[in-house]
């Protein structure tokens, strides 16, 4: 694979002339799909995964069968083999037809499974893990090459994701990564053994980060961490989530932030105030409670108890009376008792989430809880995981019905709302995060995804609101965002759009930052904290 300059391109933009492994025996470029199971982190590794498929010379399979298919497993839940193995025995066939087809598997599940996916799915051609994303294009054309299978599993992070080429999926949004990996040892996680130990970026890096998504067109960036509030633990400073929060929100452009997930423990006071002074900063916050009872909490390894859970959202409304919290609640437990289970209805009613995740404990092989006694029958808890459903669909709607009447702001979205055509609504999310479906009267300018409009919210289910324009038209507000998505759409049609210095900008970014951070000269990553906060005023 060679990089190429082009003239034609914008300033300091690369082309990238294709691998053999990415072109057919035509010549033509191969075009890939990847398919996304699990959490936040595992859809930004999958835009990485298409950054560097894409910058190697394939192309994304837009309602053709792919050449390349690329499955990126998560390994928390039970079925999660069930539905890797139903995926890849239905690959087998349409690969039998499909001359030259490849199939990869990479994600949690792969890391944990290693050599078992091409034990059980021989036909599979690549196996890559949770360190080497990177390697995903080089694999490919080995096995093409010596068509053989290739597995390439490391143990360790290789290199941090966030320096892969992206293919982002909005043009108003991204996720950027701040850490990878996990320090805790939560009983039933099987995360920590696959995503290794925590590893912070340097602020710096994550700043010229979002600096670039910003300068590409998004008004919205999610930081994501498998303990996003612990950012810092690597190099010393408790306090440098907190400080990277207030340093983002200094970023011009820049109109929301959010983050995920915290973990209640380490959950402090000056994140909460950054969170407040912080105008960017969304009043949204996904806490994971997992349960209510103390005594599992403590079989779980949960270093809080429900006390100092129910506190910290109770400082957090204070600061922010509008926030809407959010969590994950398992249920079934290994032990959990029917007391056990009182404790977490009575939490979650206290509590007052907007909405929750809720999950029936499942047996994850290789987690301690897997070996625990005291498995709770399934219809147990089946019966308690549909009373936790019924009582927090019955506060989400208490709590939806308080915001009819007013104003919401919605940043309107693309493909949020899947019954939009049918209705004639568009859709988006609110300031909290609240999924918000809303008419475009006739007449009225429709919005472009990455617009954000103003609109009075009428009716409430525990799941979404309904509004509408207060009168005859719609308020919307024109965003470099919306500007961002029409040049995507020109170019995806082949239509050329050009920025402020007339060049035509790439569609995948290389990853480089775009942003450097003066440092003192015996560099400590709170200095990039620090002199991004005085450098934006």
């Amino acid at each position: 694979m060679t990089i190429l300059s082009d003239p034609r391109t914008a300033a300091g933009a690369t082309t990238i002339s294709p691998s053999s492994a990415a072109l057919d025996t035509e010549g033509r470029a191969r075009t890939y799909e990847v398919r996304t199971y699990g959490c936040q982190m595992n859809v930004h590794d999958s835009e990485r995964l298409s950054g560097s498929l894409e910058a190697a010379g394939y192309v994304r399979a837009d309602g053709v069968e792919p050449d390349v298919v690329v499955i990126n497993t998560c390994a928390v839940r039970e079925n999660a083999d069930n539905k890797l193995y139903g995926n890849l025995g239905h690959l087998a066939a349409v690969k039998r037809g499909h001359e030259g087809m490849q199939i990869a598997v990479g994600g949690c599940l792969a890391q944990k499974d290693k050599g078992v996916i091409l034990e059980k799915a021989p036909w599979v051609d690549v196996v890559f893990g949770t360190h080497n994303m990177g390697s995903l294009p080089a694999l490919l054309e080995r096995a093409r090459h010596n068509d053989a299978a290739e597995l390439e599993i490391l143990e360790s992070l290789e290199v941090f994701p966030s320096t892969l080429p992206t293919k982002r999926d909005s043009t108003y949004s991204g996720w950027v990564s701040i850490s990878v990996g996990c320090n805790n040892t939560c009983t039933f996680c099987i995360v920590p053994s696959l995503r290794g130990k925590e590893k912070d970026r340097r602020p710096g890096d994550v700043l010229a980060e979002v600096q670039s998504l910003v300068d590409d067109g998004a008004i919205e960036v999610t930081l994501l961490g498998q303990n996003v509030n612990s950012y810092g633990v690597e190099f010393g400073d408790r306090l440098a989530f907190g400080k990277l929060l207030r340093a983002a929100g200094a970023i011009e452009g820049l109109e929301r932030i959010r983050f995920t997930s915290p973990h209640p423990a380490a959950f402090t006071d000056d994140v909460i105030d950054a969170m407040a002074e912080t105008p960017s900063v969304m009043p949204q916050l996904h806490m994971p409670l997992q349960s209510g009872s103390d005594r599992i909490l403590r079989a779980m390894r949960r270093s809080y108890r429900s006390a100092k859970f129910l506190g910290i959202l109770e400082r957090v409304r204070h600061r922010i009376p509008d926030a809407a919290i959010s969590t994950d609640i398992i249920v079934g437990f290994p032990g959990e008792t029917d007391a056990d289970f009182e404790d977490t209805l009575r939490v979650v009613e206290e509590a007052r989430f907007a909405s929750a995740f809720t999950f029936q404990y499942s047996i994850r092989p290789g987690t301690p809880a897997a070996e625990y006694d005291e498995q709770v029958p399934r219809e147990v808890v089946q019966e308690r995981y549909e009373r936790l459903i019924a009582l927090q669909e019955r506060i989400s709607q208490e709590e939806n019905d308080r915001l009819i009447g007013r104003e919401v702001e919605v940043l309107v979205a693309n493909g949020e709302g899947r019954r939009d055509d049918e209705t004639h609504r568009m859709s988006g999310r609110a300031r909290d995060s609240r999924l918000v479906h809303f008419d475009v009267p006739s007449g009225s300018a429709r919005p472009r995804p990455g617009d954000v409009v103003t609109v009075r919210v009428s009716r409430a289910t525990p799941f979404y609101l309904i509004a509408g324009p207060d009168g005859a038209t719609l308020d919307v507000r024109a965003t470099r965002a919306g500007d961002a998505w029409d040049r995507a759409q020109a170019e995806s049609c082949a239509v050329p759009s050009h920025g402020a210095s007339g060049a035509s900008a790439g569609p995948v970014s290389l990853g480089l930052p775009t942003l450097r951070v003066a440092t003192s000269p015996i560099y400590s990553p709170s200095d990039d904290l620090r002199t991004a906060s005085e450098r934006q005023g």
